[in-house]
């Protein structure tokens, strides 16, 4: 091993991790680099081991510690854009923001969220939030408020708010949703 390396150690929400000071300090006034540089102006501790204690999520330090490292953006699937763009801001590192804010808005061409509302009784409730596909997702369920005199024999009634990701060029035929929505209702 190089002795001229420096080597450093961070322990970010209980997750050790190992870096050169080089790569921690690639973007001037980043809290890594001024982290390593022993900023005064950013009070910072060590554990038992001498790693810096950083309480950030681990999961989400690697894919910026690797951005560090190779200069550009690697995720694996599963990946919170957003968290990876709140972890850039907490590090300081603009350049990382920018490319993130760039990836968030590629992946938002093209892309809409279309809402239905659908009315249940409650013996039908379950069924049809058991049954959601072809991408449809429950986002939010409301019982119905009945006047106070009126007869209730078949139970409450509920509004359920579903929505769906979908391309511009995915139509939507609103005339055939409530079916499609449901595996099948019958």
């Amino acid at each position: 091993m190089d002795d001229s390396v420096q080597w450093v150690k961070l322990n970010v929400g209980g997750t050790v991790f190992m870096t050169t000071k080089t790569t921690l300090c690639r973007y001037d006034n980043s809290f890594l680099s001024r982290l390593c540089q022993d900023d005064p102006s950013l009070p910072s501790l060590k554990d038992e081991q001498g790693a810096y204690l950083v309480d950030r999520d681990p999961r989400y330090f690697g894919i910026v510690l690797n951005f560090l490292r190779h200069g550009k953006l690697i995720l694996d699937d599963g990946v919170s854009l957003e968290a990876v763009h709140e972890e850039a801001s907490f590090y300081v590192l603009d350049e990382l923001v920018r490319i993130v804010k760039k990836h968030q808005v590629e992946k938002s061409n093209g892309q809409t969220v279309v809402y239905r509302v659908l009315q249940s009784r409650e013996t039908e409730l379950t069924h049809i939030l058991s049954t959601l596909s072809n991408g449809w997702r429950c986002e939010h369920v409301i019982p119905v408020e009945r006047p106070y005199n009126a007869a209730a024999s078949d139970g409450t009634e509920f509004l359920i708010i579903v929505s769906k990701d979908t391309t511009n060029c995915e139509r939507i035929d609103i005339n055939t949703t409530h079916q499609k929505i449901g595996k099948s209702y019958s």
